[in-house]
């Protein structure tokens, strides 16, 4: 299930936002956003960034659907959400390491063909 993407969904819908918008302000298609918002394997760091800055929200609801709270939060809180944040991006960077390590196999493969 497409958890961060529903919320990115649920965000730009509340805010007014088409995917058409959405799209233009990340430079890709239409249909690659939507993409995004269905298979959120395909997020990497920077798409994810500037997607939270297009909906001006906090990176951290995007992953725990909590909105940020004052000065409320106690650091130990925050140092947890934080680490559970980093450890998603990681997790995206790998997987798009991976999937370009397996692009450039198959690029290597047609070369010499």
């Amino acid at each position: 299930m497409n958890i961060i993407g529903q919320r990115i969904k649920k965000l730009r819908e509340e805010k007014g936002i088409t995917q058409e918008m959405m799209a233009m302000h990340l430079d890709v298609t239409q249909s690659n956003y939507g993409r995004l918002e269905k298979d959120d394997r395909r997020l990497n760091v920077v798409k994810l960034l500037k997607i939270v800055r297009i909906l001006d929200v906090d990176i951290h609801y995007i992953f725990n659907d909590v909105a940020p709270v004052g000065s409320g939060n106690s650091s130990e809180n925050f140092a947890h959400t934080s680490k559970e944040v980093y450890d998603i991006l990681v997790d995206s960077l790998r997987s798009e390491v991976q999937h370009l390590k397996e692009e450039i196999s198959f690029l290597r493969v047609m070369v010499r063909s």
